[in-house]
């Protein structure tokens, strides 16, 4: 008798994916046409992409149906965006100058 490993057994559901993640995208669009401040809709964005990003690669990539070490390669790159953005918060703030920095000013004389 042959034995089957889980992932031989077991097929995903593709179409209940595929509703879940056109449910994402149109989630998405609403969030952006939706009247909110714009860091609330960033938020939300990236909460959309982290869910569809996990939901492909759970499903469509078999990391659902892999081995815990896969699992872990497949998480690293994602622990390490998320710590180099914070990181760079900082570097990212709006003001674009230095506030020790003294500005010129052009004063335009009429005739």
């Amino acid at each position: 008798m042959a034995t089957h490993s889980k992932a031989e057994r077991h097929h995903p559901n593709y179409m209940a994916i595929f509703w879940w993640l056109l449910g994402l995208t149109i989630g998405e669009v609403i969030a952006v046409l939706l009247p909110l401040p714009r860091s609330m809709v960033v938020v939300l964005l990236v909460g959309f992409a982290l869910s569809k990003a996990t939901l492909v690669a759970m499903y469509f990539m078999h990391l659902r149906f892999e081995r815990v070490p896969l699992g872990v390669i497949a998480v690293t790159p994602l622990i390490l965006c998320v710590f180099l953005v914070l990181m760079l918060l900082p570097d990212l703030s709006t003001e674009t100058q230095p506030s020790n920095v003294p500005t010129q000013k052009v004063i335009i004389q009429q005739k």
